[in-house]
């Protein structure tokens, strides 16, 4: 990765009181995403599949490569410092004065190139389809492109709900991660047990933010026994898929009765529980090697683009398919020998790819510095609504995809259908609330 002056002077100016563990675990973390996407694509002539539907047992893998939950413990953490800095020196009873502030300044690298990869691809689709394409590989495109955004509309309620899930782990510690991994066992009893109808959803909440809590206790000092978390996490999650309704695999499977993904189980959250033990247990040595100034130089490139890259990253891998297919470049049957021959190469294909996009789209990345000040009145609330709806926009996206746009094709969102148009305008219409009630 080339590092311009930028990169060297903020690697250079960075404080020592800053812990660099957690920028190496947020780039390690997206990155291992980015890069079982592009494995578990198995795509044929005859359409797009998944490895690990083809080769079972390459399931396990996915015990280590599901590593979104160290995603959201790392936001955790940086939620917490970030809110309680800009806490800092106010009086008692004003903190919702800083909530319009805290929302904008934690989205801000998150929503603008969000929202640039969703009018660029819906563009790109309205066009398509207007010539009368969306068929083949194309369509599939449509659909798959916007289904990593799921991840985006989680981080959103994370944002939104920190202050008060802060109050709460100030007052009570582990005793508020218990009750939210309590809340989501109970939501799994109800769920398989006793057969409540759309209680699962729940756990979308209950599960992620008892990761995310996690990093709050992290930035207290208080997870001290990282081996026992881990151990505890990896023998609970071993249990239950041993003994429970909850499949192998911790990514969802296409046609799977049951997923550990979406919904969020039981299983999914203990796995959870052990790769946070497992990276507290690394963190010693993580922090020597991040130390080193060319590997640090390294991370805060990464950092810069890590938005970018994950947004644009299936867009790549699946330009590099289509054009294999469009060169009638063979595609071997997936896990064959041939196949897996053919994977450093499609790899190096979709980084080249990947690169080329963030180089176009990078400076909707750039950090814009946000200064907490007065609140005009009601701008608390009118923050909590531009987020709700951009949470909801993009969650609604992620599910619907631009396929079938002229079409109008919808998905179901909780309780009601909702189309992509629909989708992308309460994204949008939420990112411009939140824009204006954090100036």
């Amino acid at each position: 990765m080339r590092m311009g002056p930028d990169v060297r002077e903020l690697a250079a100016a960075t404080p020592a009181t800053r812990d660099r563990y957690i920028d190496l675990l947020r780039v390690a973390s997206l990155g291992t995403v980015v890069l079982g996407h592009w494995l578990m694509a198995a795509v044929t002539t005859d359409g797009v599949g998944n490895l690990l539907a083809v080769v079972p047992g390459l399931q396990l893998l996915t015990w280590a490569l599901q590593i979104m939950p160290v995603f959201f413990f790392v936001g955790g953490f940086s939620h917490a410092l970030s809110y309680r800095s800009m806490l800092r020196g106010r009086p008692e009873g004003s903190t919702s004065s800083v909530y319009p502030s805290f929302v904008r300044a934690r989205l801000q690298r998150l929503l603008r190139p969000t929202m640039v990869f969703v009018l660029v691809w819906g563009l790109a689709a309205l066009v398509v389809q207007l010539l009368g394409g969306g068929g083949g590989l194309t369509g599939v495109t449509l659909r798959l492109v916007t289904q990593p955004l799921w991840f985006i509309g989680i981080y959103l309620a994370m944002v939104a709900f920190t202050p008060v899930l802060l109050r709460l782990h100030d007052r009570h510690g582990w005793g508020a991660f218990a009750a939210l991994a309590g809340a989501a066992a109970t939501v799994d009893l109800l769920r398989f047990a006793a057969g409540v109808p759309y209680v699962e959803f729940l756990n979308f909440a209950f599960v992620w933010l008892a990761v995310h809590q996690l990093g709050f206790l992290r930035a207290d000092g208080r997870i001290s026994r990282p081996a026992l978390l881990a151990g505890a996490g990896l023998t609970a999650a071993v249990a239950l898929v041993a003994f429970g309704p909850y499949p192998l695999s911790m990514v969802g499977m296409p046609g799977e009765r049951i997923s550990n993904m979406a919904p969020p189980t039981l299983a999914l959250l203990c796995h959870g529980l052990w790769l946070v033990g497992a990276v507290e247990m690394l963190r010693a040595p993580g922090a020597r090697l991040v130390a080193r100034p060319r590997v640090w130089r390294t991370v805060v490139a990464a950092n810069g683009v890590a938005m970018t890259a994950f947004l644009w990253h299936l867009t790549a891998m699946l330009g590099v398919y289509g054009a294999m297919l469009a060169l009638d470049v063979p595609l071997p049957d997936p896990a064959t020998g041939a196949w897996w021959a053919q994977v450093p190469v499609r790899i190096a294909a979709a980084v080249a790819l990947t690169a080329l996009l963030v180089a176009a789209f990078r400076a909707f990345e750039r950090p814009v510095r946000v200064v907490p000040g007065r609140a005009a009145s009601g701008a608390g609330a009118v923050s909590a609504v531009g987020v709700t709806l951009a949470l909801l926009g993009v969650l609604g996206l992620s599910m619907v995809g631009y396929a079938g746009l002229l079409e109008g094709h919808t998905a179901l969102l909780i309780a009601v259908r909702v189309s992509a148009p629909a989708a992308v305008a309460m994204a949008l219409g939420g990112w411009l609330l939140v824009e204006r009630a954090g100036r």
